[in-house]
């Protein structure tokens, strides 16, 4: 039997782990001089509110090689094997920290690094997580998931450039200029980095625009899923979503916080579409089909 573990920054919710049967081990969030375990001591709800009044953007920090000792430790008692997948090591030391515990346990653990964040993440996790429960072995597992990698192209875009502002991505010139002519970054994950795609100009020229990377994603692959970061109030947007695919399944997450990114966005992912915004993390994934 193999036991599955990732960390928080997949953004799937306990309902979701717990259907796969995972668990996932905290970040942490420093917030105001404190630092909290993401997700557990500190909501979606809590940083939103912190941002929005002005507090100074909050960093995070990733667990440390004990903390991962003791989930490998606890699974191994109810499995035979661990499958750890974690945030890219090229976006956190995360992955580092669970490769470092895992060496004491010879070799009952298998570390993977998704090469990606949020919905990037989860996407592979849940795909594990099918998998293991088909029966797979653990090669077959880490090869499907070396696939799925190799084929995905991850794009999103941000609603407002204050979050890549406050987070010295872009300069205050650039944000204000943005702003007032209401352009939108589309952004990609290459290489494990978050990189320019590209911009437009409009809320709806972003829509169309992630669309149509979906859709001629479908045309060479078959198959997508599509995930909306959903701004407050914004899940309406879902059904227009729905209604541009006949091949896709679609699925919508709320956004954890503004850490660097911005508090709407939107994003297409290839055979698995998501949003993050440029760091930012949803706060849990939940199916809408």
């Amino acid at each position: 039997m193999i036991a599955l573990i990732t960390d928080s920054t997949s953004d799937l919710s306990k309902e979701y782990l717990e259907r796969i049967g995972a668990v996932s081990v905290p970040l942490y969030v420093l917030l105001e001089g404190q630092n909290l375990k993401d997700g557990i001591e500190i909501s979606s709800k809590q940083i939103f509110e912190a941002v929005e009044r002005g507090v100074k953007v909050p960093s995070t920090s990733q667990p440390s090689p004990a903390e991962f000792a003791g989930a490998y430790k606890s699974a191994l008692e109810r499995a035979d094997e661990v499958l750890s997948i974690h945030i890219s090591g090229a976006a956190s030391g995360t992955v580092q920290s669970a490769r470092l515990a895992a060496q004491d346990f010879g070799g009952k653990v298998t570390v993977v690094d998704s090469e990606s964040i949020t919905a990037g993440l989860a996407m592979q996790v849940l795909r594990a997580g099918e998998l293991i429960k088909q029966g797979k072995s653990m090669s077959e597992v880490v090869s499907t998931l070396e696939g799925v990698r190799a084929r995905m192209d991850f794009r999103f875009g941000v609603d407002t450039l204050d979050y890549l502002k406050k987070n010295g991505r872009i300069g205050g010139a650039q944000a204000m200029i943005g702003g007032l002519l209401g352009i939108k970054p589309i952004l990609k994950i290459a290489e494990g980095r978050i990189d320019a795609a590209g911009r437009v100009r409009g809320n709806a020229k972003l829509m169309e625009a992630m669309v149509e990377f979906a859709k001629a994603y479908v045309q060479t692959h078959g198959s997508a899923r599509v995930m909306y970061g959903a701004t407050p109030g914004g899940e309406g947007k879902l059904s227009e979503l729905r209604s541009k695919f006949t091949r896709a399944a679609a699925r919508g997450f709320g956004q954890r916080d503004g850490g660097r990114g911005g508090l709407g966005s939107r994003g297409s992912r290839g055979a698995r579409v998501g949003a993050r915004a440029s760091g930012v993390r949803a706060g849990g994934v939940r199916e809408v089909v």
